[in-house]
């Protein structure tokens, strides 16, 4: 729509959060606009969670065949048609744009406007041939691949995120640079699809995970083939025929690696360019825009959420702050993010979970601590199964209030939502002992870690003396 716009919102970005804030938004009532210059459902659908897990998901099937034998079945190499992978990964983003069309967007109450969006002062946006004159905005434009400033990279064809899913045959070599969650992500679902894997690490890897847990998950990658060399430098990148030379320190010694094909994932960067934030008096820096637990900018009439703050770079954790900001802006109810209830997870094999607190970072400030535990292999429906690998541990105080979560094993990711739960509403570890649940199931570990708490106290000489008391009166 051409001219000017007087909504009561404008979100910036049509992401997940963006679509979050601006249908939610748009049911209070509001008027709101919705700009985007690229596509609806933004890095999440084209590029980020929807492809890879479709990825995922057909290399755990290929990895399902080779690992048959422990159910009396045959294993089998599987025949591996990379186009008609490709063409699932694609169905799957197919499938789920028409939920996010203008006209389903129009249905909701949200006007679309098709354009880049930039501040042309703290009460106003330009996007296409639109002026848009916002009681409120909310930016949520998300953030990019970053690009590591290595010697050569200028000069070497490479992938990120936004381009390796267009690809649609077997890759013979490839070098993924950055043992972030989606490298290891990707490294694990390409080397099960028949590609030889590499991954460089200058650091550790999975560092916003529990230690023990991400250690138990990277020997898997390595059992299944994935080449993983941590502590390694690249000083520079070459171009060798048809492959690309990767070079790099280890040990204070110097070596090389040659790939067919090379994957960056070495973090992320916020997708402020082009914003004017200046203009709108909005700060910012490197590493994203500034808010408040509100998620409210330095321009009051300004929120951001998402990616694009550098905080927890998650679809959800967006979508959580949407309604923050939204309930912040719409309704002036003082509501703030609570971090430290968002659960985070890497989709490898055994997949990783985490909410709160590691058990290293609870250390550093709690005195004493209960750490408690529960192994998948003695989960009766993980037995069934026959995937036994892994555990669930629980951070708390000495009195049960609940620090922290992790989980490493057979659907982590469904695991912690319950103790993202109890975090967020300050339930206790007496009330997660309490609940009762489902058998078998694999999140019946949640009840039986929770339980152990009360292990110490059941052996205390005072409650058997009691018991013993009670029986005597028949």
């Amino acid at each position: 729509m051409a001219g000017i716009m007087t909504p009561s919102m404008c979100v910036i970005g049509a992401g997940p959060g963006g679509l979050a804030a601006a249908t939610e938004a748009a049911r209070y009532g509001a008027s709101v606009v919705l700009v985007e210059h690229h596509r609806i459902g933004g890095e999440s659908l084209s590029y980020g969670c929807i492809p890879s897990k479709a990825l995922i998901a057909a290399a755990r099937r290929a990895q399902a065949m080779r690992d048959a034998g422990k159910f009396g079945l045959r294993p089998v190499e599987p025949e591996i048609n990379h186009r008609l992978v490709h063409e699932h990964v694609q169905g799957v983003i197919t499938g789920i744009l028409p939920n996010m069309s203008p006209e389903r967007l129009a249905g909701l109450g949200v006007e679309f406007v098709a354009g880049a969006a930039r501040f042309k002062d703290r009460g106003t946006v330009l996007a296409g041939d639109a002026e848009i004159r916002a009681r409120r905005f909310i930016i949520a434009t998300g953030s990019s691949p970053a690009t590591p400033p290595i010697p050569g990279i200028e000069r070497v064809p490479y992938y990120t995120n936004q381009t390796i899913f267009g690809i649609n045959y077997r890759m013979g070599h490839l070098v993924v640079l950055g043992g972030t969650q989606v490298g290891l992500e990707l490294a694990q679902a390409y080397r099960r699809l028949g590609s030889e894997v590499t991954v460089l690490e200058v650091g550790s890897l999975l560092p916003e995970f529990d230690a023990e847990m991400s250690a138990l998950a990277v020997q898997r990658l390595r059992e299944e083939g994935v080449r993983i060399l941590e502590k390694a430098r690249v000083e520079r990148l070459e171009q060798l025929g048809q492959n690309v030379q990767v070079v790099f320190t280890k040990d204070g010694r110097s070596y090389s690696i040659d790939g067919t094909h090379l994957l960056i994932s070495t973090g992320r960067r916020p997708n402020v360019e082009g914003l004017n934030l200046e203009a709108a008096g909005v700060k910012f820096d490197r590493d994203g825009i500034s808010v408040s637990r509100r998620m409210k900018t330095s321009n009051p009439r300004i929120y951001a959420i998402g990616d694009v703050t550098g905080s927890m770079t998650f679809t959800h954790a967006a979508t959580h702050q949407a309604g923050i900001a939204v309930r912040n802006a719409m309704l002036r109810l003082p509501l703030g993010s609570n971090e430290a209830g968002i659960a985070r997870a890497a989709f490898v094999e055994p997949e990783l979970a985490q909410v709160g607190l590691t058990e290293d970072e609870a250390r550093k400030s709690h005195q004493r601590l209960r750490i408690l535990r529960w192994p998948y292999l003695e989960n009766d429906r993980a037995r069934t199964e026959r995937s036994t690998e892994g555990f669930l541990k629980i951070v708390a105080t000495a009195n049960g209030r609940i620090l922290g979560a992790g989980a490493v094993g057979p659907q982590a990711s469904e695991v912690i939502q319950l103790w993202s739960l109890a975090m967020q509403h300050g339930v206790t570890i007496r009330s997660m002992a309490d609940y009762a649940a489902v058998y078998p199931s694999l999140t019946e570990i949640n009840k039986k870690a929770a339980s152990a708490y009360f292990l110490p106290s059941l052996a205390n000489p005072m409650l058997r003396r009691l018991v013993a008391w009670l029986e005597r009166l028949g």
